[in-house]
């Protein structure tokens, strides 16, 4: 009864509070009519209802949607609470989690080396990491006569890791996520007192889940890139971001780890169940199988592990930034990042004689084709999202950006992000 009194409150007052804090938002980016960038102010309010009832519902605590077209803001909604216990409503500027999200930034810092000439894609990393020279693959679950690893084929190359065909998965594969997490490999979303150097080593002393190069895997391909930036620029991966990506794009609030002037603004992560209503998630680690995973690793305990795969947190308005540079190029307000021709390889589906459900580029995945518009979108649209329930998404065609973010995991089944990017593209209206 309390939890809906005050979602009533929150919901009531939710015009007031956003004419005094757009303001400010809007002062650092640009906010327009929706109708002057194609955009219905009716249809958007759709996005509203929607978050809304959700938040009603008690499906969701809260919520931040953006969305963005032609490099200005025509939407900015927040809902409901970002800690419903202390009272505290939703703002745009909002810390979450933003996890899997991270894997696109540690993809671009790459690819930004990549420019410089350091090294060619193709190329083995085991030239910047020799442990990865020689490694060993599990055999094939059908193989019942073999138990023991053999030599991969190949070498794993900074492409298949871009890729995620490099044979590394995450802590949820039945088979290597034992192994994982008897050797204490982390993944980003749990407190760990090592660093990128030593846990990757250690990771090279297990065997792949595929030989490199032959099967797309989802996991902690991109955690190895991390190690190699900071290899390869001779800065750890935190000193990277900063000052190659976050201040020259003016990404004010994206952190590995919280100062702590900063924690009041972090969401409060809920957890839901298949239909329930949501409970605040215990910051005690929760256990998975061999998914060991917190919710205060942004501000408690060591800060030395700088997970390129999922580590980081963000606000709407950081990532909209990056995205917007992504979205021009390479570029945003002045400030290259990468050529535009670069931007475009990496945009484009690079496992094409691969059997994988939808297109995936260079740390993106992607709509290859029609026959992965199974909703309203665009051909060449890429995105992707993060554990916590957060996503974005980029559309060249349209020129459009759309960012969701909560905080809820597990989901219980929702599919409120993809609701919310539906409702984004009926809001067209030129």
């Amino acid at each position: 009864m309390i939890y809906k009194k005050r979602m009533s409150r929150i919901l009531v007052h939710i015009s007031f509070l956003l004419a005094l804090t757009v303001s400010a938002f809007g002062h650092e980016l640009p906010m327009v009519e929706p109708e002057a960038l194609g955009l219905s102010t009716e249809r958007l309010s759709r996005i509203d209802k929607v978050m809304e009832m959700h938040v009603e519902r008690q499906k969701i605590a809260g919520g931040v949607t953006l969305l963005a077209r032609h490099g200005k803001i025509a939407h900015l909604g927040t809902y409901g609470m970002m800690d419903v216990e202390a009272g505290k409503p939703m703002t745009p500027d909002t810390i979450f989690r933003i996890a899997s999200m991270t894997k696109r930034i540690t993809s671009v810092a790459v690819m930004m080396l990549y420019e410089e000439g350091h090294f060619r894609l193709h190329e083995p990393v085991s030239k910047f990491i020799p442990a990865f020279k020689e490694m060993l693959v599990l055999p094939p679950e059908s193989d019942k006569d073999s138990a023991e690893p053999t030599p991969a084929t190949d070498q794993i190359t900074i492409w298949n890791l871009l890729t995620h065909t490099s044979g590394l998965t995450y802590h949820w594969n039945e088979r290597l996520g034992p192994k994982y997490a008897a050797a204490d490999i982390t993944h980003g979303l749990l407190q760990d007192e090592s660093t990128l150097d030593e846990k990757m080593k250690v990771l090279a002393t297990i065997p792949l889940l595929n030989h490199p190069g032959t099967q797309y895997e989802y996991g902690l391909s991109i955690d190895l890139l991390g190690y190699l930036v900071e290899v390869v620029s001779g800065m750890s991966l935190d000193e990277f971001f900063s000052e190659r990506i976050f201040k020259p794009l003016g990404m004010k609030d994206t952190h590995f780890f919280l100062p702590e002037a900063k924690r009041e603004r972090l969401a409060t992560v809920y957890e839901r169940t298949k239909d329930g209503p949501i409970t605040r998630k215990s910051q005690e680690p929760t256990v998975d199988g061999s998914l060991i995973y917190s919710t205060d690793y942004p501000y408690n305990g060591p800060r030395t592990y700088f997970s390129g795969g999922g580590g980081l947190v963000s606000t709407v308005s950081d990532y909209f930034r990056f995205a917007q540079m992504m979205l021009n190029g390479g570029k945003f307000n002045g400030v290259r990042l990468l050529s535009r021709k670069t931007v475009a390889l990496m945009t484009m589906d690079q496992l094409a004689n691969m059997d994988v459900d939808s297109g995936f580029g260079l740390g993106f995945g992607l709509v290859r084709d029609e026959s992965d518009l199974r909703e309203v979108g665009s051909v060449g649209r890429y995105g992707w999202g993060g554990f916590f329930f957060t996503n974005f998404f980029i559309d060249p065609q349209e020129q459009m950006i759309g960012i969701f973010m909560c905080q809820l995991h597990p989901s219980g089944g929702l599919d409120l992000g993809e609701r919310i990017r539906i409702l984004s593209y009926q809001a067209i209206a030129d």
